[in-house]
C-alpha cells in the first residue's frame, strides 16, 4: 500500500495514527552528508592531480607512439638518436652513425670492446684507456683501406711486416737480440 492510499483510507475511517510511532528518516543527513561530499571533493583533486602528473611526465619524456625520447622503434629495430648515457652494459648487433655525423663513444675511465663465441667466452677484446690502446686476441691485423693487403700482422709465433718500405726513426736505430735472416735473391 503507497502513502497515499494509506492517508486516503485513514481519513474515511476517522482513524488516527497511534503516537507512539516514530518516524524515521531514510538518508544521510548533518555531519555525515558534509564528511561525504568532502571525501568525494578529495577524491576528484587527487584523480586531477595524478591526471596532471601524468600528462605532465609523459611531455617531459617525450612519449610518442613511436617510441620515448630520443628513442625510436623502426622496422628495423631501435633507433637512438642524440647523446645518451648507458649505465649498465650495451649488448647490440650493430652500432651505426647517421651519414652525416661520426660515432663517438667516450667514457670517464675506458672503452671497451668485447666479442665473443656461441658459449659466451670473450675471444678478442679492443680497450681504449686513457695511458694505452690494447688489444687482445689470437691475432692481430692492420689492413690497408680497401682490405687487400696486409700491412702489419701479429700473434704469438710471429709478427710480419708487409710493407715496401720500414723506416726505423728512433735515435739509436733497431736493436736484435738474435740473428736476422733476408731473403736470398
Amino acid at each position: 500500500m503507497t502513502r497515499e492510499q494509506y492517508i486516503l483510507a485513514t481519513q474515511h475511517n476517522n482513524l488516527q495514527r497511534p503516537e507512539s510511532q516514530q518516524v524515521f528518516q531514510v538518508g544521510i543527513y548533518g555531519w555525515r552528508k558534509r564528511c561525504l561530499y568532502f571525501f568525494v571533493l578529495l577524491l576528484m583533486v587527487t584523480m586531477i592531480v595524478n591526471l596532471a602528473l601524468t600528462i605532465w611526465i609523459l611531455k617531459v619524456m617525450k612519449f610518442s607512439v613511436d617510441g620515448m625520447g630520443n628513442l625510436r622503434i623502426t622496422n628495423q629495430g631501435v633507433r637512438l638518436e642524440g647523446k645518451s648515457e648507458f649505465l649498465l652494459p650495451l649488448y647490440v648487433k650493430e652500432i651505426q652513425s647517421r651519414k652525416d655525423s661520426p660515432l663517438m663513444l667516450q667514457s670517464d675511465r675506458n672503452v671497451t670492446v668485447n666479442a665473443r663465441n656461441n658459449l659466451g667466452q670473450i675471444t678478442g677484446q679492443l680497450t681504449v684507456g686513457s695511458h694505452a690502446v690494447e688489444a687482445q686476441g689470437r691475432r692481430f691485423e692492420i689492413k690497408t683501406e680497401d682490405g687487400k693487403k696486409v700491412l702489419f700482422s701479429a700473434d704469438e709465433n710471429e709478427i710480419s711486416i708487409g710493407v715496401e718500405k720500414l723506416r726505423v726513426t728512433g735515435p739509436e736505430g733497431a736493436v736484435f737480440e738474435q740473428s736476422v735472416e733476408t731473403p736470398h735473391d
